[in-house]
């Protein structure tokens, strides 16, 4: 049984000659498998993904949700030798970090906590929830300095997609694997990791190159095969990212986000066009 992939019955359902025709074979899934992630014997949080470079999104995810500021904040990431499934064997399903508490702050940013996982403040009761404005206004805080954003080139967003699905493997099997890869601005694909949930696969994409010590990715684009969620706009921003390009649209907060955070944003990208919603194009285009 794979990891990534798992065969089921499948019944196949069309219309054909006036009649329903059914086939039934076996066909192949996506795997989907929690992962929870601990610090301290604190979960932190579970998410569905699949498996397979669940440290690089351990790392992503601390990055962007803030809790990390650099590689070296987290001494240890190992798997729980507890975590075990039915058959005896370890399910890898719970990751175990432990942080540096380092006593020196000074030679690096300490690390901040995120908006939902902060304390509340005082008065705020559980039902008055956040404004998209406050939640922006507090990532903007921890990401690095906005800065102008990348100069499109039209040709080179419009094959960005095609050139992600191409790195994919088990799309083609299945058509229910999202991808996110990381870019730079010639259009040479820098990583690329495969998640049932794009979200997941741009934290791996970060966590990798926070462990190859790229970050913040100033100047390469984020390319993600999903829509342009603010999720995926706020793990851009916090990168260091200099452009989000997104095959479908884009949510009304992630282009607030990416025009006050200064990355570029493109979405229903594809070999006929896009949508630029922040951001500029080439001097002559």
């Amino acid at each position: 049984m794979g990891r990534i992939t798992r065969n089921v019955a499948v019944t196949r359902v069309t219309r054909g000659d006036g009649r329903i025709i059914t086939d039934t074979r076996a066909g192949s899934t996506s795997v989907e498998e929690p992962l929870e992630i601990r610090a301290g014997g604190r979960t932190l949080t579970t998410t569905m993904r699949t498996p397979g470079h669940d440290v690089e999104l351990a790392h992503g995810w601390l990055y962007t949700e803030g809790l990390i500021a650099s590689l070296h904040d987290v001494s240890t990431a190992r798997y729980c030798a507890g975590a075990v499934g039915p058959e005896g064997r370890n399910t890898y399903n719970l990751l175990d970090i432990d942080l540096e508490t380092a006593p020196d702050t000074t030679a690096r940013r300490a690390p901040t906590i995120p908006l939902q996982l902060a304390p509340p403040a005082p008065g705020a009761g559980s039902a008055c929830g956040v404004s998209g404005e406050q939640t922006i206004s507090e990532l903007l805080h921890r990401v690095p300095s906005p800065g102008d954003p990348l100069a499109l080139d039209p040709e080179l967003v419009m094959g960005l997609p095609g050139a992600l699905r191409a790195q994919q493997k088990p799309v083609r099997k299945t058509g229910g694997i999202h991808a996110a890869g990381a870019f730079g601005a010639d259009g040479t694909a820098l990583v690329v990791r495969e998640d049932i949930d794009a979200h997941n696969a741009a934290d791996k994409v970060v966590g990798h190159m926070l462990l190859e010590e790229q970050l913040p990715a100033v100047g390469a684009i984020l390319v993600v095969t999903s829509r342009a969620s603010f999720e995926l706009a706020k793990k851009a921003a916090a990168a260091g990212f200099s452009a989000l390009v997104a095959a479908g649209p884009a949510s009304s907060l992630a282009v607030e986000l990416a025009r006050r955070a200064g990355v570029a944003l493109a979405g229903s990208a594809g070999v006929d066009g896009f949508r630029l919603y922040a951001g500029e194009l080439e001097e002559g285009r």
